[in-house]
């Protein structure tokens, strides 16, 4: 026996109508019929979107996985990010919004481990810069004969957003209580921190850090450090 096929397919147009064994021929009969929708047989976008309805943009961006498109992402980016990685960045981009009226703040505030200044720390700020993002940077901002910790607290208040490359060599130095735990522990406390994990993974820093293993971030494992650097363009571009 034909079966109508209106609640797999829907009858939203004259022709899908016809197509169906069941109701073809009573709907070939009615021209009016051309622009039928049936509220009943609704198919859902094939995205989706933590925004809503006045959300921003809902687009899919990416590669086969797909992804969602945050409302700061300008038209025809081509950053993709994972519905995960939104959720985590939209409080950040809302802080960056509310500081947009003082210019004279940097844009992103580099915490990083001593070991790594000249290598992954160096990688992503050269990035960050590449893309024209101001960074605060101790192996440029703090002058030889500075009080370091002054500094740092000065960079820390002139700064948007704190970023925290998080690698083996950091992890090592929180064990320690070293200057990058005084880093955190201001950053944590201004709710402005993006944790950047690169070589290690989030379940290591939880046992080192479990306050700062707790707050979502980027991973280098998933996205290389020139896509990581894009993503944190984009989350503070004004």
């Amino acid at each position: 026996m034909a079966k109508c096929t209106a609640p797999v397919r829907g009858h939203r147009t004259a022709s899908g109508a016809a197509a169906c064994p069941v109701c073809g021929g009573r709907y070939g009969r009615y021209s009016g019929y051309g622009s039928y929708s049936s509220p009943s047989y609704y198919s859902p976008p094939s995205y989706y979107s933590p925004w809503g309805s006045g959300g921003g943009s809902r687009s899919r961006v990416g590669g086969s996985g797909g992804g969602t498109r945050p409302r700061w992402s300008r038209a025809g980016s081509s950053v993709a990010y994972t519905s995960a990685e939104v959720r985590a960045l939209t409080p950040i981009r809302e802080s960056v919004e509310r500081r947009a009226s003082r210019p004279e703040l940097r844009d992103v505030f580099l915490c990083h481990a001593w070991d790594d200044r000249g290598g992954a720390a160096k990688e992503l700020h050269d990035l960050l810069e590449s893309r024209g993002v101001s960074v605060w940077f101790s192996e440029k901002d703090v002058v030889l004969g500075m009080p370091l910790l002054r500094e740092i607290d000065k960079g820390l208040a002139s700064s948007r957003v704190g970023i925290v490359l998080v690698t083996p060599a950091l992890l090592g130095r929180l064990q320690a209580e070293s200057i990058a735990d005084k880093e955190l522990s201001v950053l944590l406390a201004r709710d402005l921190l993006v944790p950047i994990v690169h070589e290690t993974t989030y379940e290591a820093l939880r046992e080192v850090s479990p306050l700062l293993g707790s707050r979502s971030g980027l991973s280098t494992a998933e996205n290389p450090m020139a896509d990581v650097a894009a993503k944190l363009a984009e989350l503070v571009a004004l």
